[in-house]
């Protein structure tokens, strides 16, 4: 299991990657819940992970251009998991799908896409 300052990874491969987030106060915007951008980061962060993953091997790297995130349930604190799966993955662009679930119970609070372009390392 690794850590980064955000994210606590369970899994990271180029076909799958779960995660989790520990959401609190910190994370709120001013009307007591957990500021969607929050989300977003999460989607960007965790695909990115996968995305990079998929293609390390071809000497490449990939960059979002594309995040679209859609915010479905409030949360005020606990742990939320992450889960990203490639819908796409090609010579030059991929597209990751991911979900944000409430670890208690389950529920979507979030989904987004990423689409990420694949470049060559120079």
């Amino acid at each position: 299991m690794r850590e980064s300052t955000h994210f606590q990874f369970h899994e990271v491969s180029g076909t799958r990657v779960h995660a989790s987030m520990m959401l609190n106060a910190d994370h709120h915007q001013p009307f007591g819940i957990v500021h969607g951008g929050v989300y977003a980061f999460a989607v960007e962060g965790v695909a990115s992970y996968g995305a990079n993953a998929a293609i390390a091997q071809e000497g490449k790297y990939a960059v979002g251009v594309n995040n679209s995130t859609d915010f479905v349930r409030p949360v005020v604190e606990g742990t939320v998991d992450v889960i990203a799966l490639p819908i796409f993955q090609g010579r030059t662009q991929q597209l990751w799908g991911v979900e944000i679930t409430r670890r208690s119970d389950g529920k979507l609070v979030a989904r987004g896409q990423l689409r990420l372009f694949n470049r060559a390392r120079e």
